[in-house]
């Protein structure tokens, strides 16, 4: 780190010294645990008492800002902020809402390089802390709590040259807590590197529903049970490295035909089918100790009669996570940009709807602006009371305070170089991934490659790409592993829907291989995918499937040759998948949903637990 640095880092410490001494608590030794804890919130809820109305509604809000610096953004991400927030940058949003948080994404410019993430991490925290003029301090100078969805797999807003882990579906087919434990412990030393310090996962949903458009391989499985157990493990691994963890989606969003991003999906199940098949995962995550739970904008008639999305419902928030499952952490909603939680409501009475059922912090409104007068006018108008904002405030308070936010909020260069991509993570993301690939079909030992004559192959298939997780289209990794293990490969991606003449001119190429490696993505009845592998096989060259997302597209592809399951596109699963295509690494998932016949679901074609190896 430069001597810049040092000295811009020693200023911003100094800064924030005043705030850390008025949450000064006692030692170990002066005081137990309880002494501590009734110290800390005495404090809390002293500053608390500081803040004006203002302070208080906008402590409450995450919100999301465009650019890549605090202070200096590129000109389209200053035009972008004008026109959603009222400001040029996310100094200037700080100051103006006196936000509690900022979530990051990709698409908002928040996450190019590892080193800039942490500089943005920190204007923002100095933007809170040490504002530039008395008019636009917030009295408390409460550090921001930065957050993202770093899932992985699916969903990853942090990408390369950070380390990129199988997601939750392909640690469901690895079946190891020690396993998920350790991808979040790597996952959570990474992200407080780089200054976000609440990461939206584990996924905590229990996927039993195939057809599920919005969950799918982002969940564990479908086994409540060993969902529950995974969540647990992920818990403590977050939060082993003072990152508050976040269980979504409340009270649980595994068995919907609908994504919320678009519709408010309804779930059936009974209160007994919930308590059985949807409660234990939350459960689980309460006993672990779970910093904070994120809503779902989803109905469930058997929960809350009155049929509100649960992130508005008092009966499913306050009725059954609070009181019955005793959680007394941090409810965050999922993002109030959602149509399912606009559906019923306005953007003006979500988030005092929110508010009223039990939520604490509310995240991403669509219009920021027209939120945050919402929430402040229903005080003044006496629907919600200073004294129900207060006690989000303190649940809010305790876990800035817990994660040493108010003495320690700033990161370093010299902190990034040691934990971001390093070379021991990256290769403990290569071990995870061969513990997750799912060899489903293997007709006559077509696999390994290597222990047969195959050396011309070609790799075609879906081109479905994740920005942050991979290097190139599924087509591109998997040929360049396969050169790599010494095959002669020719890649030809024909993408998710691939027309007459690129089916008949993969077919074409085929001619004179010894194998084919087909890259599929999420096949359904009449997919164009279906077409193309059928003229493949038809050529009489072997022809290997990957799956490079849901597991279950080997119901509609049994004439092919052998199969395995990837559960993501991501480079890291995709090598692992090629890897055990050329007998480098042996597949060890074991599938953690079932796989259904497509000509009759009613059946099931390879159980939860199903899985070859060689």
């Amino acid at each position: 780190m430069s001597s810049h640095r040092n000295a811009s880092r020693r200023t911003l410490l100094a800064a924030t010294a005043v705030a850390a001494a008025a949450l000064a608590t006692p030692s170990v030794h002066a005081a137990g645990n309880g002494d501590r804890a009734r110290d800390r919130d005495r404090r809390l809820r002293e500053r608390i008492a500081r803040m004006s109305l203002e302070e208080k509604v906008g402590q409450l809000f995450v919100m999301h800002v465009y650019g890549h610096s605090a202070t200096e953004p590129d000109q389209a991400d200053i035009d972008a902020n004008l026109e959603e927030l009222g400001v040029r940058t996310a100094a200037e949003a700080v100051a103006k809402y006196h936000l509690g948080g900022i979530i990051y994404f990709g698409w908002a410019h928040n996450t190019r390089a590892p080193h800039q993430i942490a500089d943005l991490s920190n204007g923002i925290q100095r933007a809170a802390l040490t504002p530039e003029t008395p008019a636009q301090s917030p009295t408390a100078g409460i550090p921001l709590l930065i957050s993202t969805d770093q899932e992985h797999g699916a969903v990853a807003r942090v990408g390369i040259p950070a380390t990129l882990l199988p997601g939750a579906m392909a640690l469901g087919a690895a079946g190891s807590r020690a396993t998920a434990r350790n991808a979040a412990k790597i996952a959570g030393a990474e992200l407080r590197a780089l200054g976000i310090r609440q990461n939206y996962a584990p996924v905590a949903d229990v996927n039993v529903n195939p057809a599920n458009p919005v969950i799918g391989v982002r969940s564990f499985g479908s086994d409540p049970q060993a969902v529950a157990g995974l969540v647990a493990a992920q818990v403590k691994g977050y939060q082993g490295t003072d990152i508050a963890s976040t269980s979504k989606h409340f009270p649980g969003h595994g068995d919907t035909k609908d994504d919320s991003h678009s519709k408010l999906p309804y779930i059936h199940h009974t209160r007994e089918q919930w308590e059985t098949l949807d409660a234990p995962p939350f459960r689980a995550a309460v006993a672990a100790g779970i910093d904070s739970i994120m809503t779902a904008h989803i109905v469930v008639p058997a929960l809350d009669p009155a049929e509100d999305p649960a992130t508005l419902s008092r009966p499913i928030l306050t009725g059954i996570l609070r009181e019955e499952l005793g959680y007394d952490g941090v409810v965050v909603t999922d993002s109030l940009g959602m149509q399912g939680v606009r559906t019923k409501y306005g953007d003006d009475r979500v988030p005092v709807l929110a508010l009223k059922a039990g939520v604490d912090q509310l995240l991403n409104p669509p219009k920021p602006e027209i939120a945050w007068n919402a929430v402040l006018q229903a005080v003044r108008d006496g629907e919600l009371t200073e004294a129900r904002l207060d006690e989000s405030l303190l649940r809010i308070l305790r876990l800035k305070s817990k994660l040493d936010l108010f003495s320690d909020p700033y990161v370093t260069s010299r902190g990034v170089d040691k934990a971001v991509g390093t070379r021991a993570h990256l290769a403990a993301a290569d071990r995870i991934a061969e513990e997750t690939t799912t060899l489903l079909l293997n007709e006559g030992g077509l696999l390994p490659l290597a222990r047969r004559t195959h050396q011309e192959l070609l790799v075609v298939g879906a081109d479905a790409t994740s920005p942050s997780g991979t290097t190139g289209p599924p087509t591109a990794v998997i040929g360049r592993e396969l050169t790599g293990l010494g095959f002669t490969v020719t890649v030809l991606p024909t993408g998710t829907a691939p027309s007459s003449a690129k089916i008949a001119e993969a077919a074409a190429a085929a001619a004179g291989k010894d194998a084919v490696v087909v890259g599929t993505y999420n096949v359904g009845a009449g997919s164009a995918q279906i077409a193309l592998v059928e003229a493949l096989v038809a050529t009489g060259v072997p022809v290997v499937a990957v799956a490079i997302r849901n597991p279950y597209d080997v119901a509609r592809l049994g004439s092919v040759g052998a199969s395995l399951a990837a559960y993501c596109w991501t480079d890291v699963e995709l090598r692992a998948a090629a890897r055990a295509i050329a007998g480098r690494a042996e597949p060890q998932g074991r599938l953690p949903v079932p796989v259904q016949r497509a000509d009759d679901p009613a059946q099931v074609l390879y159980p939860v637990g199903y899985g070859l190896t060689y």
